[in-house]
């Protein structure tokens, strides 16, 4: 049996409850591992800054890493094993919808759960709280946007075949005819996915003035150079809710003419707020660590959100930390974030790729 947690960072038995032990689901494999490290990194600065000002309630924050790029299945069995032994008394991280799916029935009402990433929305769980964008507040507006600017009508969807893709790809059919455009046709493929021919023919044959690109981490990469290898990338817009900092270094060059970008955080957004935390980032890890991104960064909301969840509860206790969420706020790189319900609300923004670096447009 592969370990619970990754080699060389054991749980700290918290009996004496000097810790709070939080399990980091983080990708370190699979498509989703080109930013892993970026998630992981920043999760590490907000807990060593929390932990230099007292920790949580007075207890250091320690982080146990935990592959969120294996199966889901493998993913639920080794965080639900860690709650079961009292070596989690909270999770947190970035990790495709298929895998909080599968951790969702094992975890909820035990432990606080924050999730991170980017998704379909609609979680509703109690005791789970999502700083990710969502379809309604990212996708639109970026599609609207792009409609008005660029004279967008026609949309292909690539997507990789999960829930994610796919339900927003139904929301997407929607958004396009009230931009006054279609969805033309839609491609989907396993993650993992390295032979993107095919896709790009489609995009060909269906003379699209806009792909929406709804594929993880090294697929997109993939599918990006193969983009720009049919010189679609001059002519054809591609739009993603799922692109930082990481891709576009293994994308190339190259290949990153006419890609956009919508999301609530970029390593360029020129706030105050941001411009700090890149500072610390740097000076705590160094020029060379991997670069800051919206999905990296996430995984420092969703640490710092839990500690502003167990300050209001004075607990980490869920069905405490559940019960006294309401209007729960922290300031972190994105400025000032409220919870709502069990979502954050956040402003997002549209952003074209400059060859390694997003050019921020637009606050949508």
């Amino acid at each position: 049996m592969p370990p619970l947690w990754r080699p060389g960072v054991a749980p700290s038995r918290g009996a004496d409850r000097t810790t709070v032990n939080v399990a980091l689901v983080v990708p370190l494999q699979g498509p989703a591992g080109v930013f892993g490290p970026s998630c992981e990194l920043a999760a590490r600065l907000a807990a060593d800054e929390l932990n230099e000002s007292g920790g949580i309630l007075g207890r250091r924050v320690h982080l146990v890493p935990v592959d969120g790029g294996a199966p889901p299945a493998t993913v639920a069995d080794r965080v639900g094993a860690l709650v079961s032994l009292g070596l989690a008394d909270a999770v947190v991280g970035w990790h495709i919808s298929a895998v909080r799916q599968a951790l969702v029935p094992r975890i909820a009402g035990r432990v606080p759960y924050v999730y991170t990433a980017q998704y379909e929305g609609g979680e509703r769980t109690p005791g789970v709280f999502v700083t990710g964008e969502t379809p309604a507040g990212q996708l639109l507006p970026a599609m609207r946007a792009l409609s008005d600017a660029a004279g967008v009508r026609r949309w292909v969807v690539v997507g990789n075949d999960y829930v994610w893709p796919r339900t927003t790809a139904r929301v997407a059919r929607r958004y396009a005819g009230d931009c006054g455009g279609t969805v033309a046709g839609e491609v989907f493929v396993p993650l993992g996915t390295r032979d993107f021919a095919a896709a790009v023919r489609r995009v060909e044959r269906h003379d699209a003035d806009a792909v929406l690109m709804l594929l993880v981490g090294a697929d997109a990469v993939e599918f990006n150079r193969a983009f720009a290898e049919q010189g679609l990338h001059r002519r054809v817009l591609r739009l993603s809710t799922h692109m930082d900092e990481n891709m576009l270094l293994a994308t190339g060059a190259g290949a990153t003419e006419n890609l956009w970008a919508a999301a609530g955080y970029f390593e360029t957004l020129a706030t105050a707020e941001s411009l700090e935390f890149s500072g610390r980032y740097a000076r705590r890890f160094g020029v060379e660590a991997p670069p800051l991104s919206s999905l990296g960064e996430s995984c420092y909301e969703g640490v710092r959100l839990l500690a502003a969840l167990a300050e209001r509860a004075r607990s980490v206790d869920v069905r405490t930390v559940a019960r006294d969420s309401h209007g729960v706020a922290y300031h972190g790189p994105r400025g000032r974030l409220d919870l709502r319900g069990n979502h954050v609300r956040q402003r997002i923004y549209l952003a074209r790729a400059d060859v390694f670096d997003f050019d921020i447009v637009a606050q949508l």
